[in-house]
């Protein structure tokens, strides 16, 4: 599929990895609709097992539901102030239900009823815990990217993992079997965050 090519202001992945901080104070400002466009077509193009494309993207702006979100996440101010929030979620119940939708259109026919029928045998081999954990593994992949994107298009973000999943399962009306790679309120900053502190590359690479 080609794309159309964007005169946007964006910076190069090494400066939108190198400038990614936590932040959890937002300036009171929309998010441009088009580069939330932008931001999902780069993350669309996330790599997978088999192509599965596990991951889905709840757009939260609405106030009132944001305010649900917050409570929902302990109280954490960084919700109800960024402009959007971004609940990544797996839904590998889905992926099956419509499985033969992630089978490349090159192959034959017969390669395709092959290929669906292989991953159908596979993953319904599996209990939908372990397909779920399976799913979110490859989505929280496309949640790196996300992060980047949203970088890259001058915008900060903050991914959380502390909040009751029920509570957010029941605002968002998603299955019980849904899984959560995270929250990840975005806008642009109203703070500078927190310098960066890392191991040392000693203490995270070895080679072999």
């Amino acid at each position: 599929m080609m794309r159309k090519t964007t005169t946007e202001q964006t910076i190069s992945v090494q400066e939108a990895i190198e400038s990614r901080r936590s932040i959890r104070k937002f300036i009171q400002q929309p998010i441009d609709q088009q580069h939330l466009q932008n931001i999902f077509e780069l993350v669309q193009l996330s790599p997978s097992a088999w192509n599965l494309q596990p991951w889905r993207f709840h757009v939260v702006t609405d106030v009132n539901l944001k305010k649900k979100l917050e409570e929902a996440a302990y109280g954490q101010k960084q919700v109800t102030s960024a402009p959007a929030v971004i609940v990544v979620t797996s839904d590998m119940e889905d992926v099956l239900t419509n499985i033969g939708d992630t089978v490349h259109p090159g192959l034959s026919e017969e390669q395709k009823q092959e290929e669906v029928a292989n991953l159908s045998a596979f993953f319904n081999g599996m209990s939908v815990e372990d397909r779920g954990q399976w799913g979110l593994n490859q989505t929280n992949i496309a949640f790196g990217i996300l992060m980047t994107a949203v970088q890259g298009y001058g915008y900060a973000s903050n991914p959380m993992l502390g909040f009751d999943q029920d509570k957010v399962r029941d605002l968002l009306n998603l299955p019980k079997y849904v899984q959560f790679a995270g929250i990840l309120p975005i806008g642009k900053p109203d703070d500078e965050g927190y310098p960066h502190h890392r191991f040392t590359l000693e203490k995270i690479v070895k080679f072999h």
